[in-house]
């Protein structure tokens, strides 16, 4: 009697772990070390459409979330005019804080909580055409997926995938994603409103194993 018992919900745990296992917008996955407060983000050591100094860290991890606060030093006003739409921006003349940027990074992908549009960003396992939804509504879409190092990135070559999300949103038109497994969002670039576009490296302090 309990063999017969037993059977039926193996059978139907097996199949919750599996729809869990294919949902796109279902992020599993470890805790990733760039989630982890101490970690420390950074982009171009020059000035990216009229932004630099580029700075931002962890200062809390709650329930795999993590919550970034980070600075820069902006002169392009179309880009402090997007950011100003973020309740957590403080502007000084050209200095820029933004606190409450919250992502889930973990070592199966990333997830945007609070900041950019909340949904996943990157599931690292997979293919061209997939999507994950957005939660305010849109798709992000995996345009491509390299097979060779083929990504320039802190010095060397690498494997990565690259992400589509057509933004329509606070000045901004498109928005692209380049990611990889070990190091994470390694690149972003926003295309506004005029077809003027910026596009940032993203340099992590820590990396998946």
């Amino acid at each position: 009697m309990k063999t017969r018992l037993l059977m039926p919900v193996l059978f139907v745990v097996l199949i919750l772990a599996s729809c869990k296992k294919d949902n796109p917008d279902t992020l599993g996955g470890l805790q990733s070390p760039m989630g982890e407060v101490g970690e420390t983000i950074s982009s171009s050591s020059g000035t990216v459409a009229g932004v630099s100094s580029i700075s931002a860290s962890v200062v809390s991890l709650d329930n795999g979330i993590s919550s970034f606060t980070g600075t820069a030093v902006i002169t392009n006003s179309t880009i402090k005019n997007i950011l100003s739409n973020h309740p957590q921006t403080v502007i000084n003349g050209n200095n820029v804080t933004i606190s409450d940027i919250e992502f889930r990074i973990t070592t199966e992908g990333i997830e945007s909580v609070n900041g950019l549009e909340p949904g996943v960003i990157v599931k690292f396992d997979s293919n061209v055409g997939d999507s994950y939804t957005i939660n305010g509504g849109g798709k992000r879409t995996v345009a491509s997926k390299s097979t060779d190092n083929d990504y320039f990135w802190g010095g060397m070559d690498i494997k990565v995938m690259q992400i589509e999300e057509n933004t329509n949103k606070f000045g901004v038109k498109k928005t692209v994603y380049w990611a990889n497994h070990k190091f994470g969002l390694v690149g972003i670039e926003f295309t506004f409103d005029d077809n003027s576009t910026a596009k940032f490296p993203v340099y992590s302090s820590t990396q998946n194993d």
